[in-house]
């Protein structure tokens, strides 16, 4: 493996391990950005590390760490400061669903989706925005959902406000760092090919929904990264997403309400 070199930028990718993670990274290591893995499966980042290593000439690294920890961030930041690195480019992407209800689950279940999702994700990002913003250049990524324009239905109880929070706070940010040299893009994905309703509970119902409705991850960074590139700061990859958007924007509410909760009902498991 090459050394640390400030030569490359680098890219800090959480949830690296599978999915749109694994595919931001390989997006990155191919635009040349050497990788920090973040991830609790330790086994699948290093599989990664190796090949974006043998593959592009970078260096990757794994970081495992179980961001639904109290203050996981910071020791994130910490291993990456240890190898005298600054981060480039960070994606958020760290992320699970709930498809009980809210207390379905035990609080603990809970807590830790509010800390993946939403408290390490916002430390990660109040970490390396000041030495981008010095540097005056940087990206930040943070991976939302169309959920983030839907009303709350029964079931996955937090996660569309988690995931409108990722919005309003990457339109924050964006209006914040404005003129810096940092651009910043929430991604809002529809239905895509990865392991996150088999995480869920849910993949024997979202293996029954038409395949025309799904995205490969590959499809929604290459979408993502390149809505990054020209300062697009709110992107729904996919014109049947962008749609589907759209009709939950300005449709009314209480129509949306009763659609979703009918939809949505599969979706919403009980223990």
């Amino acid at each position: 493996m090459k050394p640390p070199t400030d030569t490359r930028p680098l890219a800090l990718v959480t949830g690296a391990s599978a999915g749109i993670g694994a595919a931001f990274a390989r997006a990155y290591a191919a635009r040349g950005y050497d990788l920090a893995l973040v991830a609790r499966r330790l086994d699948r980042l290093e599989a990664l590390a190796s090949e974006l290593s043998a593959m592009h000439g970078v260096e990757a690294f794994a970081v495992p760490a179980d961001l639904a920890a109290f203050e996981a961030h910071a020791g994130v930041l910490a291993a990456v400061a240890a190898r005298g690195r600054s981060v480039e480019a960070l994606v958020n992407n760290a992320g699970f669903s709930i498809a009980q209800s809210f207390t379905g689950v035990p609080w603990e279940r809970q807590r830790d989706f509010l800390m993946t999702l939403v408290v390490n994700a916002c430390g990660l990002a109040y970490g390396v925005i000041p030495g981008m913003a010095e540097r005056g250049r940087g990206s930040i990524v943070n991976v939302g959902s169309l959920a983030a324009f839907a009303p709350g239905v029964a079931g996955h109880s937090l996660y569309p406000g988690a995931k409108s929070l990722a919005v309003k706070w990457s339109q924050s940010l964006a209006a914040e760092l404005k003129g810096t040299g940092v651009k910043v893009t929430v991604t809002c994905p529809g239905f895509t090919l990865t392991e996150f309703a088999q995480a869920n509970g849910t993949k024997a119902v979202m293996d029954e929904a038409p395949r025309r409705f799904f995205q490969t991850a590959e499809a929604v960074v290459a979408t993502t990264l390149a809505a990054n590139d020209r300062g697009q700061v709110v992107v729904v990859p996919g014109l049947h997403n962008k749609l589907a958007a759209t009709m939950l924007r300005y449709l009314p509410e209480s129509l949306l309400l009763a659609v979703l909760t009918r939809a949505s009902a599969k979706y919403h498991l009980e223990a």
